[in-house]
């Protein structure tokens, strides 16, 4: 197989005639590592139709590298990557070195006790994941994300590639966020409002750290998203876990001594219950009451099932006590990490501030990708396509799940998300499940750590439906009800 078109780019900055930039591109891959001894290279005529220059002159870059033996002809075959090639630098491990530091005496603070079953690295090669937050990667539009991702490297934007923001972001995102994302919500913001984050998390935890300290106190809810506790956790505040019923978190039981509350109205997280209108405005009413703040995390209400999602808390917000969580990772791809936060500006100000002393910014160049993506159109054609599939594999999972009478302890009928919050027979433990299903092909999340300790339930689980083909989701619905069975016989 040659190597992808995609691997060569012409920097058209570099000096010499286009044939001096082709052979540069080529060799500068040899050198660096990136094409190794052996690898077959694209034929002169794809390789020339990607690039955009004639046929000719690639064909003389490739036959001038041949002579310099970077590259070998081989008749009816085309040109490789030349076993006399100049090799890539290597570098010797040093041999001997013997870490003599107590590191469990020098460490002052200890983060790597975390609330997150870690999933295996390898989880796509397993026939059935039944994993959240994982996007199928034929649903991407990968053509035009590439596109973009090439305009954000051209000319006109190459300052979002080199540039240092310092405290700022891109404009274009921004003005994308202002005018399009956030009024979907019925939210209108400034912008000085705005803030871009590394995703959702990393927008929790600089709401966290600007907001709470040792003498507040934080009410999540409960079950809740595991990592917001470890988030919690590193501001070292008082944290209360408040329980739920059929609207989502009940304001009444939220304490009086509350600073900050946080919550997932829109698909909670993990029994993807959507709060009611009336439930919505009796929480801001009760935040109002204690002179608390919210922080809303609204993670994935595009994908809805519904023509119209529910209104944001943000949006009925009329004093500015809200702060609102949006992310794009969800519905774009996990590794992108690109978040935002909309607030009051005094908040934005510090939240923005604090960025800067950790990070700085999130990547320009990815800034500017995003921006591109989303102002051509392409990011609300992926929404309506992962909207349409995720719609088709809910009904199938959800017949499944009736088939093989595993019981749903969240919403039966989720206007949205992408996942079955699900309840097990009561004995059973869903970490041993889990462990026994992997083994056979199928992965699952455990729900004890959803829920806040001391009593953390052992029955509950995850099903998500974003990763796996809808071809797949009866037959792995089958295996989980035939485990349980076994396991509870």
């Amino acid at each position: 197989m040659a190597i992808p078109v995609e691997n060569f780019f012409l920097d058209n900055t570099t000096p010499g005639t286009l044939q001096t930039r082709v052979q540069q591109m080529i060799a500068s891959g040899i050198l660096s590592g990136r094409f190794e001894q052996g690898e077959k290279l694209p034929s002169t005529r794809k390789l020339a139709e990607y690039l955009g220059v004639s046929r000719i002159t690639v064909s003389l870059a490739f036959t001038e590298l041949q002579s310099n033996d970077y590259l070998i002809s081989k008749d009816r075959s085309g040109f490789y990557v030349s076993k006399n090639a100049p090799p890539p630098p290597s570098f010797s491990e040093k041999i001997g070195v013997r870490d003599t530091v107590d590191w469990s005496k020098m460490i002052g603070q200890r983060f790597s006790i975390e609330n997150w079953p870690a999933k295996p690295q390898n989880w796509s090669s397993f026939p059935f994941p039944f994993i959240y937050g994982q996007t199928d990667p034929s649903l991407f539009d990968h053509s035009n994300w590439r596109q973009c991702a090439l305009m954000a490297l051209g000319a006109k934007d190459f300052s979002s590639l080199t540039s240092d923001y310092y405290d700022q972001d891109d404009i274009e995102l921004i003005e994308f966020i202002l005018r399009h994302s956030l009024p979907r919500r019925g939210i209108t913001a400034s912008t000085d409002q705005v803030l871009v984050t590394m995703g959702a998390q990393n927008a929790l935890w600089l709401a966290t750290q600007v907001l709470l300290n040792q003498r507040r106190t934080a009410a999540i809810e409960n079950p809740s998203y595991p990592p917001l506790r470890d988030i919690l956790d590193q501001s070292r505040c008082h944290v209360k876990a408040v329980n739920l019923d059929h609207y989502g978190l009940i304001p009444d039981q939220i304490p009086k001594e509350t600073s900050v509350i946080f919550t997932t109205p829109s698909h909670q997280c993990p029994t993807t219950i959507t709060m009611p209108l009336n439930r919505r405005q009796q929480l801001l009413e009760t935040a109002s009451k204690l002179d608390a703040l919210v922080v809303e995390d609204d993670y994935e209400f595009e994908i809805s099932s519904k023509k119209s999602a529910s209104p944001a808390l943000k949006s009925l917000d009329s004093d500015g006590r809200v702060i609102y969580v949006g992310s794009f990772s969800k519905s774009l791809f996990p590794g992108l990490r690109l978040g935002y936060l909309v607030g009051s500006a005094p908040f934005i100000s510090e939240a923005r501030a604090l960025r800067a002393s950790v990070l700085r910014h999130p990547p320009g160049h990815i800034q500017r990708t995003a921006a591109h993506f989303l102002r051509l159109g392409h990011y609300d054609a992926l929404i309506n396509r992962m909207s349409k599939q995720y719609s088709i594999r809910r009904s199938k999972m959800a017949a499944a799940i009736k088939k093989y009478q595993l019981e749903i302890a969240g919403n039966s009928s989720p206007e949205g998300g992408s996942s079955f919050w699900m309840k097990a027979p009561k004995d059973l433990d869903t970490e041993i499940l889990a462990k026994s299903l992997m083994k056979n092909g199928v992965l699952i999340e455990p729900g004890k750590n959803f829920f806040a300790p001391p009593n953390q339930l052992e029955n509950y689980y995850r099903l998500a439906f974003s990763s796996i083909n809808e071809e797949k989701i009866e037959g792995g619905i089958k295996l989980v009800a035939d485990f349980i069975k076994k396991l509870t016989d």
